[in-house]
């Protein structure tokens, strides 16, 4: 029989990438959190040892196959953000849940600039500040997140 428990990690983080490619009306896609780098946070700042910088390029991979972006700009800017994360996950796991979602906002930052600059340096792209809006919809997304991932933790005793 097959561990739910397991495989709870990769799950999660493709039913992000899932959320991440969903269609929605124009309107709101400018508004979208990242799903993947949320998801990815919280692993890595609760399970340092399962889930790490290796899973983040892998998951970065997989959405530039998704998103059909250059190959390597998302998971450079995922792997970069992770291990920001990762280098200080004893220190951020002390902070309130509110802290952290200033901490989450300030990595997404770091991870739409790095997004930017790589994508400035392949193809012809410019700045728009409507593309900070996911800086912030992932800082407010981030306690409910936190909350739901953490009690999905506690309930299946993953460690």
């Amino acid at each position: 029989m097959i561990k739910v428990r397991h495989y709870t990690i990769a799950i999660s983080i493709i039913i992000a990438m899932v959320c991440q490619i969903i269609p929605v009306p124009i309107q709101v896609d400018m508004y979208r959190p990242d799903w993947v780098l949320i998801v990815l946070a919280y692993w890595v700042m609760a399970l340092p040892h399962r889930a790490n910088v290796g899973v983040a390029f892998l998951s970065g991979l997989a959405m530039d196959i998704l998103l059909g972006t250059a190959l390597g700009v998302h998971s450079f800017a995922l792997s970069v953000s992770i291990y920001v994360l990762a280098a200080n996950y004893q220190r951020l796991r002390n902070y309130s849940v509110w802290q952290q979602a200033v901490i989450i906002g300030v990595v997404s930052g770091l991870y739409h600039s790095l997004l930017f600059w790589l994508l400035r340096l392949l193809t012809d792209v410019t700045f728009r500040f409507e593309e900070l809006w996911p800086v912030f919809t992932s800082m407010a997304l981030w306690p409910w997140m936190f909350w739901l991932l953490r009690k999905i933790r506690r309930q299946l005793r993953i460690a």
